[in-house]
């Protein structure tokens, strides 16, 4: 009769509490961040309307939005007009964020890589960046049509340019050292881009992450206002043209609530991805979390 081995069964390696509570820390330091700087748009948006002497049939405060969002009697179909018009928005400015971040890795890691091409086309790119984007909407319209593909072409286009020249400037920032090492070690050029350069480049392509996140509703905004008739972008323009002022004042309330509410997302995952894989590139504020 053979014997019958058991074995003991691998321990399930968990978090450890140091690890949890600096995630929690993280998470608790960029809810307040977001906290303060909503309090600060507030606070800007209400002394602005004091200080310039707005007539009150144009402006409107933070209560006025308030009470529009959520005390007076029809406020659930006004947070629904809003909420449905939001997501879209939000879908547009997503779609053309992925697709303006992914295009723009792309590119640079071919710039990195080969130097003549980017002698090439970097400064045409620039050319290009330097048109308004309000010129550019109606022909890119014309192109792609008025739906989702002109959208994401217009919001990846503000996206693009930012992360572009951040992540060439990232990856070329590796210390000197760095490459003297992985050259003796007879490192190709795409070991060394994978090793050494990415890693490097990590807090510059966050930085640009978190610069682009509204730029890219931005975009959107601009793309449904000129173009699609959809979304938070045109609904804006709509209540221009109605004197709607209350639901105008409103979205843009949400559209800085989502800007900011982004941009601090992108932190945290920033703080994690450096915390995993580039922990000497994180600036002293976030080790310190």
């Amino acid at each position: 009769m053979s014997a019958i081995t058991l074995e003991r069964p691998r321990a399930v390696r968990r978090p450890s509490r140091a690890a949890v509570m600096q995630v929690l820390t993280a998470v608790g330091k960029v809810l307040l961040n977001a906290f303060v700087s909503l309090a600060i748009v507030l606070a800007v948006w209400e002394l602005f309307i004091l200080a310039v002497g707005l007539d009150p049939f144009v402006a409107r405060n933070p209560l006025d939005v308030w009470h529009y969002l959520f005390t007076q009697a029809d406020a659930a179909a006004h947070r629904s007009e809003l909420v449905d018009a939001a997501m879209i928005t939000l879908r547009d400015a997503a779609f053309g964020y992925i697709a303006g971040t992914l295009a723009a890795i792309a590119v640079s890691l071919v710039f990195v890589l080969r130097r003549s091409v980017e002698q090439a086309l970097m400064p045409v790119a620039m050319t290009l960046r330097s048109v308004p984007l309000v010129a550019m909407t109606p022909l890119i319209a014309l192109i792609f049509g008025r739906g989702l593909t002109a959208v994401t072409v217009i919001a990846g286009i503000v996206t693009f340019f930012p992360t572009l020249v951040n992540l060439v400037f990232g990856l070329r920032s590796v210390p000197s050292s760095a490459f003297d090492l992985l050259y003796a070690y007879g490192a190709s050029p795409r070991t060394t881009l994978a090793k050494v350069q990415l890693p490097c480049a990590l807090p510059s392509l966050f930085a640009s992450a978190r610069i682009a996140a509204p730029g890219a509703i931005i975009g959107a905004l601009l793309a449904e206002w000129l173009a699609t008739g959809q979304g938070l972008g045109y609904l804006m323009l709509q209540s221009v043209t109605t004197f709607q002022l209350d639901r105008l004042w409103a979205a843009v309330a949400i559209v800085t609530l989502f800007s900011v509410v982004l941009y601090n997302v992108i932190s945290v995952i920033e703080h994690a991805v450096l915390g995993r894989y580039a922990p000497d590139r994180m600036s002293g504020d976030q080790v310190g979390l």
